[in-house]
Parts: C-alpha cells; sequence; structure tokens
C-alpha cells in the first residue's frame, strides 16, 4: 500500500519564520507624488499581487522539497531459507491401474491421479519451500527443478500422465539420484525427498550404494511411500532408504489414507519461516524544487520590471 510522507517534516516550521517576517519586517518606502495616482495603484496592485503569490509559492515549494516528500510502499518478501522438498513419483506403467482393481470404471481413479491430486495438495500448503519434482519409470528425469513458482509446478503435474518415462520398469534408485542432484545448489536449512512408488526397484542404471551415498553427502531426509496393496512395492527396500536418511515409511492402500500420509509428513516437517519486510521509498522532492525555480524565475522577472519602470 503507498503512502506519501516526508522524510524531514520538522523543515515546515521555517514556514512560520516567513510568516513572522511578512507581517513584522515590512520594507519602508517613500512617498511619490504621482498625476493619475488611482489607475497607477490599480496597476501595481495587480503586479504586487501576482509578485506576492509567486514570492510564496517560490517559499512554499522549496520548503516542500526540502523536506523530501517521498511515496513508501510496503513490500513483503518471502525468506528463501527454508524447505527445499522434491517430490519424487512412480509415473510407470502399473500407477495407471486403480488401488484394488486394474479396471479403471466409472468414478474410479487410477493411482496415478491419485498420487498427482495429493501431491498438488500438499504443495499448497507448503508456501515458504522450494519444491521440485522427479519423476520416474523406466528412466528418471527431473520434470521441474527446485523453484518458489507452486503455480507453474502445479502445471507441470496437471500434464503428467502414467507411463510418461516409460511403462517396464521402476528405477528407483535412479530416481534417488537425480532428486538429490537437485539438492547440489541448494542452501536450504533442510532438504527432503518425498518417494512415492507402487513397484519394486528394477531396471536402474545407478547402483543402490551410488544413490545413497549421494542422497546422504547432501544432507537429503527421504520419506518413502508405497501405495496399493500389499506385496505390490517392496516395502522392505523403502524402509532402507528412509532408515538410512533418517526418514519415515508409509504405505497407502486408498485414496484417504494417501492423504493422511501427506498429512502427516507436512506436520513432521512444518515450516513456519515469517516473511521479511521492508519499504520501498520513491522520491519526489524534484517536482516541488522545479515548480520553486520556475515561480523564482518569473517574480525576478516581476521584480526587474517594476525596478525599471
Amino acid at each position: 500500500m503507498s503512502n506519501l510522507t516526508f522524510e524531514y517534516p520538522y523543515l515546515f516550521l521555517i514556514l512560520i519564520l516567513f510568516i513572522i517576517c511578512a507581517k513584522w519586517c515590512k520594507p519602508k518606502s517613500e512617498a511619490i507624488l504621482f498625476p493619475h495616482l488611482e489607475i497607477f495603484l490599480e496597476s501595481v496592485g495587480n503586479r504586487s499581487l501576482m509578485m506576492r503569490l509567486l514570492k510564496w509559492t517560490t517559499i512554499t515549494t522549496a520548503l516542500i522539497a526540502l523536506a523530501s516528500p517521498v511515496v513508501e510502499d510496503k513490500v513483503e518478501i518471502e525468506k528463501k531459507d527454508g524447505y527445499a522438498i522434491t517430490l519424487v513419483l512412480d509415473a510407470s506403467g502399473s500407477m495407471r491401474y486403480g488401488f484394488e482393481s486394474r479396471f479403471i470404471g466409472q468414478g474410479l481413479e487410477s493411482k496415478f491421479d491419485v498420487s498427482i491430486q495429493m501431491a498438488q495438495e500438499f504443495i499448497e500448503k507448503r508456501g515458504d519451500d522450494q519444491l521440485g519434482l522427479v519423476v520416474f519409470g523406466n528412466y528418471a528425469y527431473v520434470a521441474a527443478p527446485l523453484t518458489y513458482d507452486k503455480e507453474i509446478l502445479g502445471q507441470i503435474m496437471g500434464g503428467l500422465q502414467s507411463g510418461i518415462a516409460g511403462s517396464n520398469y521402476t528405477v528407483i534408485n535412479d530416481a534417488l539420484f537425480q532428486s538429490a542432484k537437485l539438492f547440489k545448489e541448494s542452501d536450504a536449512k533442510t532438504k527432503i525427498a518425498i518417494l512415492l512408488t507402487d513397484g519394486e526397484s528394477r531396471g536402474d542404471n545407478v547402483p543402490f550404494d551410488v544413490a545413497m551415498r549421494l542422497t546422504e553427502q547432501h544432507n537429503v531426509k527421504v520419506y518413502t511411500i508405497g501405495i496399493g496393496s500389499q506385496g505390490e512395492f517392496n516395502d522392505e527396500h523403502l524402509k532402507l532408504i528412509a532408515d538410512k536418511t533418517n526418514g519415515k515409511f508409509f504405505s497407502a492402500s486408498n485414496k484417504n489414507t494417501l492423504k493422511n500420509v501427506y498429512n502427516m509428513i507436512d506436520e513432521l516437517e512444518k515450516s513456519e519461516i515469517e516473511s521479511e519486510k521492508y519499504v520501498k521509498k520513491s522520491y519526489y522532492f524534484e517536482y516541488p524544487l522545479f515548480l520553486a525555480f520556475i515561480a523564482l524565475l518569473f517574480y525576478t522577472y516581476l521584480l526587474n520590471k517594476r525596478s525599471v519602470a
């Protein structure tokens, strides 16, 4: 919100001195005998009125310029040193099926669609955090680097579909490796990866110990989520990843359970970063100073014209 104010408002007190002087410091003048005195006085009076107006305009606008008028805009900036979170989502072929059935009929949602929906609801709660996205199937790739722009991230997530990274494999190790690389340049105090899958690690190009070494090197805490029926995903492998990184393993057999999992992670890693506020000042002293200069020029012109007359 903009607010007009003055940096040195006390300088307006000088105006009192000018008013006192105008009342008590009047100059002495000699009487002049002049024919048709009424016409002369009328002409002189009009000119004197204009000169007084110009004189007080000069004084007033000069004082306004000296008082330094500024427009203050209060700007709020979110601090950028909170959480950095990557969502690591399984987009393999099995994610196109439902939680309890391979048939997706009317009113039924695929595991992938539910995962996207829950992930989007989660990122809406993380207002002060950097968020990134890694998608994996036959291969893993960075769909979105770490960003504060939740709108763009949501649009990217909305354009994903199961099978977009290949349908036959589930390269969890590769996905962890890509996720850890995202944190390489991050200065965040807390780095988190949330890995969601409905399968077992198969077809990896990166060995498990290499992926874990890079994850630990960048101090990334990994929360793992296995979705679907028991036995579809390798819970022991997901527990191992979580334990090695001081994270936690969760399982979700339906939409409501998955929503609760994201809520629990949000509570475990609650971001309570206050925004930074500062005041942006725009200076406008040059405008009254210009008016004072113009008024002074006209005043000097009329003063010289009167002296010549």
